[in-house]
């Protein structure tokens, strides 16, 4: 039996854990709001709510239904464009959208208008820091307004948002139209709920984390065949400090890393670096497991931790672990290193100490909201100008995220100018063995992997580099 509150009400349900959210909501509970687009997590029609129950309190996020399994609501608040509606009125957000115009076809708007309230209901601490009303709908797609009118919207509410009572905060959203006044009682509602259990060493079927990947290319074979679905074991969540150490459970979402206040002072650009990353609902769903075991060649996860020399603990049903190198799991293309029964549990590296730099690059169609053609990554120590560790990885350029080991070797123990980076360029292109597809010829990729490998010097090493002799053929 699933258990969960929809909007106001409490579900009780043996309906298939497997099939997604989107149909459940639409097809067994008749709400049509929220909308069915593209079935692949790229347009927001489908956006809703997630709600959790965390130290009395319930923390919200958005999530694209489409790609996201019914069983993952378990214990959770789901609210759609429905749940959000207040009596014989707009709400704010729709308020904002109405009043700039922001609307046409009308097919888009539940998703922007859940997007926004979700920011409104977003209780991390500096939101100026972290996201703005604009980036909350940046997985929201509209095909008819130019997207300003709606950009207004959000500024609107952004500002409305500067008198939020942080102490009293859904109280606070209540009373200025934001939500309805049923919110207040899901708290309560939430600890009536029975709580998942992790079934781990007896669960068959295909594991599923959020599904962000897995729903994409096999939601009707999910629909009807047995799911284990690990979301919620929380052997498989945290970010841990020990020592030097930083360890990150392999359900660890890619927001959950961008909001770790600790992680942002290890690295300083890591909200630059990880908006690159997919969109708002997408952060809020894919967990670096499931990115790493995805496979893919361009993965920007497994080509962040590549270069940051990570070690991966992988754990049997029966409980035992064993660790590797992550530049051994992969091993060919869509092959990785994980035997029957086992799954990635977490994922560990040396935090960076005051000789060592970090940076991520990735070239794409789209600035944002789009799969890379290339990415890379580098770490980097330096002590008296001299390289004494290197790590650089490059995706797109080979049939597995590439780590570089020829090029390391090659540039520890250097002085950093633009003759070693050119050397060590020559270098990683003998490495590399790009193909032309859809994303760029080969030509075009190793143009691209030339230019982030010398990004990472310009950026980290500025007073180093001589342009005009780096790029001088």
């Amino acid at each position: 039996m699933i258990q969960f509150i929809l909007n106001n009400e409490q579900i009780q349900t043996t309906a298939h854990v497997g099939i997604p959210l989107l149909d459940f909501i639409r097809e067994h509970q008749q709400l049509k709001g929220t909308k069915i687009g593209c079935r692949e997590g790229d347009c927001g029609a489908c956006t809703v709510l997630v709600g959790v129950l965390k130290e009395g309190t319930v923390s919200y996020q958005s999530i694209t239904s489409c790609i996201s399994p019914l069983g993952n609501a378990i214990g959770k608040h789901i609210v759609t464009i429905e749940g959000i509606n207040i009596p014989k009125a707009l709400n704010t957000a729709q308020q904002a959208m109405a009043d700039n115009y922001a609307t046409q076809c009308g097919f888009c708007t539940p998703g922007f208008v859940v997007s926004m309230t979700g920011f409104a209901l977003s209780t991390q601490g500096d939101t100026s820091v972290l996201n703005s009303c604009n980036d909350a709908i940046s997985g929201n797609i509209c095909r008819c307004t130019g997207y300003k009118s709606i950009q207004k919207a959000g500024f609107d509410l952004e500002e409305k948002l500067q008198e939020k009572d942080k102490n009293h905060q859904i109280d606070w959203l209540i009373s200025q139209e934001f939500i309805p006044d049923y919110f207040n009682m899901i708290p309560e509602q939430l600890k009536k709920l029975q709580t998942p259990t992790n079934q781990l060493q007896t669960s068959k079927g295909s594991i599923v984390a959020n599904g962000t990947d897995l729903y994409v290319r096999d939601a009707d074979k999910l629909s009807e065949e047995p799911v284990h679905l690990i979301s919620d074991d929380t052997s498989l969540k945290g970010i841990s400090f020990t020592g030097a150490t930083c360890t990150i459970g392999a359900n660890t979402t890619v927001t959950e890393l961008l909001e770790n206040e600790q992680l942002r002072k290890i690295f300083p650009k890591l909200t630059s670096f990880l908006k690159l990353v997919s969109s708002e609902q997408i952060r809020n769903m894919g967990t670096l497991g499931g990115n790493f075991v995805n496979a893919s060649p361009i993965g920007d996860m497994s080509v962040f931790f590549l270069a940051l020399d990570s070690t991966l603990t992988i754990q049997h049903k029966d409980g035992t672990t064993r660790q590797i190198p992550f530049h051994e799991f992969h091993q060919d293309y869509k092959k990785y290193d994980l035997q029957e029964g086992e799954i990635i549990k977490n994922i560990a590296f040396n935090i960076l100490d005051t000789t060592s730099a970090f940076n991520f690059e990735k070239v794409s169609k789209r600035t944002h909201l789009d799969i890379a053609s290339v990415n890379a990554s580098a770490k980097i120590s330096v002590e008296n100008n001299r390289i004494t560790i290197a790590h650089f990885s490059v995706g797109g350029v080979a049939a597995v995220p590439k780590y570089a080991v020829k090029t390391a070797e090659f540039i520890i123990g250097k002085t950093i100018n633009s003759e070693t980076i050119k050397a060590a360029e020559e270098i990683l292109q003998s490495e590399i063995s790009p193909i032309s597809d859809v994303r760029g010829s080969a030509t075009y990729k190793r143009l691209l992997a030339k230019q982030l490998f010398f990004a990472h010097f310009i950026e980290l090493f500025p007073a180093n580099i001589d342009l005009q002799k780096l790029i001088t053929v």
